[in-house]
């Protein structure tokens, strides 16, 4: 390879790499904007749906087992007096605990999720900061 070659392969190399490091964006124009990263979190938006999980737990804990101690009896009763319909009621009573339990369960884990990724990306936030912090002190010795 001669010399002029090796000029025109830096010089190429050099027209396309508009950019050198990108921190925080996209390559191209693949519809970013400058300085828009990837992830976005809004607390806000985490906080309200995490509140509104755990008061759906709530109404669900306490008036979605209603028609548990009525309904049970029922099938008991039914079943005594030789009613099959007291087996297949039981059956739906059992459905329904079951249905019950995972609903709460479902609502309890997206409400603590949320507060888990809100403060783990707090504390995300302070770590990187921190870091960003010790770098830039140790750069001041080598100016």
């Amino acid at each position: 390879m001669s010399w002029d070659e090796w000029e025109q392969l830096k010089t190429d190399t050099a027209q396309r790499q508009v950019t050198g490091t990108r921190l925080n964006g996209l390559d191209g124009n693949a519809g970013a904007t400058a300085g828009t990263g990837d992830l976005v979190v809004n607390r806000d938006d985490l906080g309200a749906i995490g509140h509104e999980a755990y008061l759906l737990y709530g109404r669900l804990s306490r008036d979605g087992d209603h028609a548990r101690p009525a309904t049970f009896d029922a099938s008991i009763a039914l079943t005594n007096g030789n009613f099959t319909s007291g087996s297949e009621l039981l059956k739906v009573h059992d459905r329904w605990n079951s249905q019950l339990r995972t609903l709460l369960d479902a609502c309890a884990r997206i409400s603590n999720h949320l507060d888990y990724t809100k403060s783990t990306h707090a504390k995300d936030d302070a770590d990187i900061g921190g870091q960003l912090l010790s770098t830039s002190k140790i750069d001041e010795y080598f100016k």
